[in-house]
């Protein structure tokens, strides 16, 4: 393991501990936080074991394909602004990726896309802790995709495959580097007065699924159609019915429908 210290000017000191191999990032965080690790402790791991995201799916992690990374923050928000942090982190990959002169988009709640495959996701979790509440918000970003499993083949994509360039292809560390810089930035002005509405923009200046796009959305066993019309407050994803009605969905997977479902 080694450890790797980085201040981020005044907002977020950030300290990094990189392991070979770890079963779930996420679950090293949350278990630092606990102990009372403070604002901006990220952990990375070369594998994960058991690497996980929403609704207890899988994360393929194989050794030095991606950047598996988790990240302690302590933000001081009211209890409805907290799903606003997912949004922020994917403004966060976002900026990152466009550094690499990608394009990506972002795919409501926590998925980041190029070419309508997914490249990177996206977990926040809390924890009470002695100090208050924590939240670990963990990232996922594909950097190589030789080693993708056939059924993801087709759904996923990497820095490597979309770059031009071998030596484009970013290592981990520098991957951490440029996203935890972002993460202070973004978390920065989630936290400011205001915050929540400059984020919320920031995330429709980024995302073609902010409002205008046919999709279908599972949520709580229920699946919906319709048209996206933006954002709550809070970050819930609105949607338009064919009736008209607007649905606020809280929680749920979108995936966009292609143009024959979306003419039925």
């Amino acid at each position: 393991m080694r450890e790797l210290k980085l201040a981020l000017r005044t907002f977020m000191n950030i300290r990094i501990l990189t392991y070979d191999s770890l079963g779930s990032t996420n679950t090293e965080a949350l278990e630092m936080a606990r102990k009372g690790a403070d604002e901006g402790l990220c952990i990375v791991a070369r594998e994960q074991t058991a690497g996980r995201g929403r609704h207890g799916r899988t994360w393929v992690s194989e050794p030095d394909a991606g950047l598996y990374f988790s990240i302690v923050l302590r933000p001081s928000l009211p209890p409805e602004s907290l799903p606003l942090i997912t949004l922020m982190a994917g403004v966060a990959v976002h900026s990152t990726l466009t550094e690499l002169g990608l394009s990506p988009d972002i795919k409501w709640v926590n998925d980041v896309l190029v070419g309508e495959k997914k490249i990177s996701g996206i977990l926040a979790e809390t924890t009470m802790t002695d100090t208050g509440l924590a939240v670990v918000l963990g990232i996922g970003i594909n950097i190589r995709s030789s080693n993708f499993p056939p059924e993801l083949a087709d759904r996923a994509t990497s820095i490597e495959y979309l770059v031009e360039q071998p030596e484009q292809v970013p290592s981990s560390a520098q991957l951490a580097a440029t996203l935890t810089d972002a993460i202070r930035h973004f978390c920065e002005q989630l936290t400011a007065p205001g915050g929540a509405e400059v984020t919320i923009d920031e995330w429709r200046s980024r995302s073609s699924y902010y409002s205008g796009k046919r999709v279908s959305v599972r949520s709580f066993n229920e699946m919906l159609t319709g048209t996206t019309e933006g954002l709550e407050p809070n970050g819930a994803l609105r949607l338009r019915k064919s009736d008209g009605d607007i649905v606020v969905i809280q929680a749920g997977d979108v995936e966009q429908l292609r143009a024959d479902a979306a003419a039925d």
